[in-house]
C-alpha cells in the first residue's frame, strides 16, 4: 500500500499532468504485450483505475474495448494525482508479486515519468511524497491594534482566498488577497509616525506616505516590493488581476503563479499588520 495524506482522498490536491497519463498508458501496453491474454492484463489495470476514480466497471467485450475503456478510466482518475499514482504503483506491485514472468516498471522508472512531466510527486515506498507542498503563509490570529470587526474581516478574507485556491479558482483567489492587502493598508490612515501623520486614503498613496516617512528602514523596502507586485497584478499587460487583462496578451494565470502571488501578499500583509501594531504603540515624541 502506498501511503499519503488521507485528506487527499476527499479533497484532491490537483490533477496529474496529461503527459503522465499518456506515459503510464504506454507502459501498461508494454506490460500487457508480454501476456498471451493481453486483455486480462488490461482488465487488471482497469479495476485499479476505476477504484481510484470511485467508480466500477465490468469486463469489456473485446481487447480493443478494454484498451479504450482503460484509457477513459485513467483520464477520469487523473483528477486526483495521488490516487492516480497509487493505482498504477499498486497494480504494478501486485503483478510483480503474483506474476514473476512479467517485467514491470520499477519505482525509478515511475519517478522519471513523474519528474519528466512536471508532476510534483515522488514515490518513496511506502510513501508518496509531495515535492512541492502548497503551504500558505500564516498570519496572526489576533492583532491587538485592530478592533474585532477588522480582525473578523481579515480572517474571513484569508479563508476565502485559500478556499478559492483549493477549488482551483486561481484568479478570484488572487483578487481576494489583493483586495485584502488594499483594505489592510487603510488601517494606517491617520497613524502617527516620528515624522508626521500618514495622510493617504488609498493603497498607493498610503504606501508612498509610509515609505517617505521610513527612509532606509525595512518598512520602506517591503513597501517597494509590495507596490511593485500590486502594480504588476493591477496592469492589464501584467498580472491582469485588478483592472482586467489585455486580451491580446493571452494571459493565463497558472496555479503555481496564483499560489506564489497569494503567499507573497500574505507575507506582506503579515508584516504590515505587525508594523501597524508597532507604530500604534510607539511614542511620537
Amino acid at each position: 500500500m502506498l501511503k499519503f495524506n488521507g485528506a487527499w482522498r476527499f479533497d484532491s490536491p490537483g490533477e496529474i499532468p496529461a503527459g503522465v497519463v499518456n506515459d503510464f498508458f504506454d507502459l501498461i501496453g508494454r506490460i500487457a504485450s508480454q501476456s498471451e491474454r493481453r486483455q486480462a492484463v488490461l482488465e487488471h489495470f482497469k479495476n485499479y483505475f476505476t477504484n481510484a476514480s470511485g467508480s466500477a466497471s465490468g469486463w469489456s467485450s473485446s481487447e480493443s474495448w478494454a484498451e479504450s475503456d482503460l484509457d477513459r478510466y485513467m483520464r477520469n482518475a487523473s483528477d486526483n494525482a495521488p490516487l492516480f499514482i497509487k493505482a498504477f504503483y499498486e497494480d504494478c506491485e501486485t503483478l510483480r508479486a503474483n506474476h514473476a514472468e512479467f517485467a514491470v516498471p520499477d519505482v525509478g522508472r515511475m519517478n522519471r515519468v513523474l519528474a519528466d512531466n512536471g508532476a510534483a510527486y515522488e514515490i518513496r515506498p511506502p510513501d508518496l511524497i509531495n515535492r512541492n507542498p502548497q503551504v500558505a503563509i500564516a498570519l496572526p490570529e489576533r492583532v491587538v491594534s485592530l478592533d474585532e470587526q477588522a480582525q473578523e474581516l481579515i480572517q474571513k478574507s484569508l479563508a476565502e482566498s485559500e478556499e478559492l485556491l483549493a477549488e482551483g479558482r486561481d484568479r478570484p483567489a488572487v483578487q481576494e488577497i489583493l483586495w485584502l492587502l488594499e483594505t489592510v493598508s487603510t488601517a494606517f490612515q491617520g497613524i502617527a509616525t516620528e515624522t508626521g501623520t500618514v495622510q493617504g486614503k488609498y493603497f498607493n498613496k498610503i504606501a508612498e506616505d509610509l515609505r517617505r516617512r521610513h527612509k532606509g528602514k525595512t518598512l520602506e523596502m517591503v513597501l517597494n516590493w509590495t507596490t511593485a507586485l500590486h502594480g504588476y497584478l493591477s496592469s492589464p499587460t501584467g498580472g491582469g488581476i485588478r483592472h482586467g487583462a489585455d486580451l491580446n496578451a493571452a494571459i493565463a494565470l497558472q496555479p503555481n503563479e496564483a499560489r506564489l502571488f497569494c503567499n507573497l501578499i500574505r507575507s506582506y500583509i503579515s508584516f504590515l499588520i505587525a508594523e501597524h501594531e508597532r507604530l500604534s504603540r510607539a511614542p511620537t515624541n
